[in-house]
């Protein structure tokens, strides 16, 4: 176990849908009598695979099922997979906020676990009070949080606002500062979930560096968890896929990145999609302003694009509330979930409460190299699309495909793309309807 980081035995998590405990005095206390002896829980021997695509007949469901694997130190590992997975549940369990139903896990070294906003955060203690409070929770003295004290506030970029209740700090400003805590105040194992995603480009990148360099020069040891397959495979060494509560694949990251997207992320040819809670990435928040559909207004056959051709996409949406000042953006996606190219309205728009608007968004001299792409849309104010939850965030809508007509320029623009290949937004018109 010496080079062993984490080892997971045969880890498996058992939920009761809708009830706490088992339901009544005398299960409870039969499952107690039962662990006491050391005998299997009586009412952990039924239960349906986590699936949330089905419906179930059991109250009972395996969020997770004899999971096993290991973790060297100094390894950086991606833990990937749909929504559903597993994989917060198993992150909470090493971060040991939950107990698992079955199964051990041994870890070598203090873990530090950002899962979500505001975990380990006191609301009413000030930024100042909980890099403190939070160093403590870790094992660290005073002397070794201050030393660290001044690379933390300036990475997080809220210096002004350290000695304000966090409470009163913004989502983004929230958890800049709990990933600088996090990553400064040197613990052996880091967790970190999908959480980086609330921040803005700028902080998501600086976040991504700072864990490269933590893994590679200090040699601690990073779980990572991501639905941007881009991420994983730049910072992470090896790579786990989540499936129904079970790990479906295991290898080099590249290897799980290439598995998922060629047996996962399946394309289709719909010309116009009716947004639902599936394409939302923050389907719990409160969404002031929603997207309604998105759909082609220049459809082609299993929409296959040329070089050539214009893109239009038409976008609705409406609103609980009336906003003056909001602003629309989308990005243009590969298969492996990277961005090649994100586009923000220029103006402020804005929107009565009730009233449902649609704007089509026309892109000319895209230059897209040959390959599949999907469309990401967000709402929201600025470049903080994510920072708040009023907005909304949607994402993998509307797949299509560039091919080239003319083989010379097919090897042409292969080639140009292989070494600077960039999306073109120069071109992009916004358009009320």
């Amino acid at each position: 176990m010496s080079d062993i980081a984490i080892k997971v035995e045969n880890l498996s998590k058992l939920y009761r849908l809708g009830e706490v405990g088992t339901g009544t005095m005398s299960q409870d206390l039969n499952r107690w009598w039962a662990s006491v002896r050391g005998k299997e829980d009586p009412f952990a021997t039924i239960g349906e695979t986590n699936d949330r695509t089905k419906k179930g007949s059991s109250n009972y469901v395996w969020s997770l099922k004899d999971v096993n694997f290991e973790v060297k130190q100094g390894e950086v590992l991606g833990i990937i997979g749909r929504n559903g997975a597993g994989k917060s549940t198993l992150l909470k369990i090493l971060s040991k906020i939950t107990a698992p139903t079955t199964g051990s896990i041994k870890v070598n070294g203090r873990i530090a676990s950002l899962l979500e906003v505001g975990t380990g955060f006191h609301p009413e203690l000030t930024g100042r009070e909980n890099i403190f409070l939070n160093g403590a929770i870790l094992g660290m003295s005073k002397t070794e949080i201050r030393s660290k004290f001044d690379e933390i506030v300036d990475f997080s970029g809220v210096e002004r606002y350290i000695d304000t209740p966090v409470k009163r700090y913004s989502s983004g400003m929230y958890v800049r500062l709990a990933f600088a805590v996090s990553a400064f105040l040197e613990p052996e194992i880091l967790i970190v979930d999908e959480v980086l995603a609330v921040g803005d480009a700028e902080f998501q990148k600086k976040c991504l560096g700072r864990m490269k360099d933590v893994s590679r020069n200090d040699g601690r040891t990073i779980l990572f968890v991501s639905h941007s397959m881009a991420a994983v495979k730049n910072i992470c060494t090896t790579g786990l896929l989540m499936q129904n509560g079970q790990v479906s694949f295991g290898g080099t990251s590249d290897e799980v990145v290439d598995y998922y997207i060629a047996n996962f992320l399946n394309f289709n040819s719909d010309t116009k999609i009716q947004i639902t809670d599936a394409h939302r990435t923050n389907r719990n928040l409160s969404r002031f302003i929603e997207y309604k559909s998105i759909e082609f207004v220049n459809p082609v056959d299993n929409n296959l694009y040329s070089i050539d051709d214009d893109i239009v996409i038409a976008v609705r949406f409406t609103s609980k509330v009336d906003k003056e000042s909001f602003r629309l953006a989308f990005s243009i996606c590969k298969m492996d979930e990277s961005a090649v190219g994100t586009f923000f309205s220029e103006e402020a728009l804005s929107i009565k409460k009730g009233q449902e608007k649609e704007f089509s968004i026309t892109i000319k001299n895209h230059q897209l190299a040959k390959g599949q792409y999907y469309f990401d849309l967000s709402v929201g104010i600025g470049n903080e699309l994510t920072g708040t939850t009023d907005y909304d965030v949607i994402s993998k809508t509307l797949f299509f495909e560039i091919a080239y007509k003319d083989r010379l320029k097919t090897q042409m623009m292969t080639l140009w793309h292989s070494e600077w290949g960039s999306m073109n937004f120069q071109e992009v018109e916004l358009k009320a309807v």
